[in-house]
């Protein structure tokens, strides 16, 4: 079985300029304040069809807060058959601010 990859920021930027999937574990409202542009939102009501409706064999990014909670989840999608999946280091925080024009808010205003 594969293993989930620890990345930095600019190697998921990368990724996702080449189409990967991006996927954010936080809470929905703070996804819904700021987010990576063009990333889902998962939680444990949406995982499993995400999972059933996805391509196993793309890349897959998984977002936290920090970095920690993405291993768990990513850990966990590859136990589920995801080949090519990656956890973001340092997280949507260093994320935002190493990209600050690629992030999106929902308009929950």
């Amino acid at each position: 079985m594969s293993e989930f990859k620890r990345i930095p920021p600019e190697q998921a930027q990368a990724l996702r300029e080449q189409g990967a999937v991006v996927v954010d574990i936080r809470d929905p409202q703070t996804y819904a304040l700021n987010h990576i542009s063009g990333s889902l939102h998962l939680d444990n009501h949406s995982i499993s069809d995400f999972i059933r409706n996805a391509d196993l064999d793309a890349p897959l990014v998984v977002v936290c807060y920090h970095g920690n909670s993405s291993q768990s989840a990513a850990a966990y999608l590859v136990s589920q058959g995801f080949s090519d999946v990656y956890s973001l280091d340092g997280g949507f925080e260093l994320w935002r601010s190493t990209y600050p024009a690629e992030t999106a808010r929902d308009n929950a205003e």
